[in-house]
């Protein structure tokens, strides 16, 4: 199971013949397993990376940085389920260092990140303290290459 993991993990558009063909077992046994891991929660989708930076997108992705006061028998799971169910939010993750919690909040313009910062994130009772990081440019996403060559547009100098 873990190496047909692996597979969909590198290439969730492989047809379950061709993975079949790659794991040495029947194509129904694909589908099968396949449909277990999705009920069973541990797939929980398919998604594209798309490089932003070739499109028309005006949007940002910002890492924001939350440092929370974590309830007595809760811990940080009350505060981060709360954040989580922010609409903006894509991602939250609990984190080791100078904050407790993170999360991505992507495909918003500047100023939807700032009133989300600002009048729903911060104003949370838990919340003691965030910092926002935008990403200004991606050079990889989820183990893809974005950038087609490592090309040096500095110019020539001649002395």
């Amino acid at each position: 199971m873990e190496k047909l993991l692996s597979i969909l993990e590198m290439n969730p558009r492989l047809s379950n013949e061709e993975i079949a063909i790659m794991l040495g077992i029947s194509e129904q046994e694909v589908k099968s397993q396949i449909a277990e891991l999705e009920n069973s929660g541990i797939i929980k989708g398919y998604r594209a990376i798309i490089d932003k930076d070739k499109t028309d997108n005006q949007t940002v992705t910002a890492l924001i940085e939350i440092q929370v006061h974590p309830k007595y028998d809760h811990g940080f799971e009350e505060i981060a389920e709360k954040i989580s169910n922010f609409s903006e939010v894509e991602s939250v993750y609990l984190m080791s260092g100078g904050y407790d919690l993170c999360c991505l909040v992507n495909n918003k313009t500047f100023q939807e990140v700032a009133m989300f910062v600002a009048k729903r994130l911060s104003t949370l009772e838990d919340v003691i303290s965030t910092k926002t990081n935008f990403i200004l440019k991606r050079y990889k996403e989820q183990d893809v290459i974005l950038f087609d060559s490592l090309a040096d547009d500095r110019g020539t100098i001649s002395l």
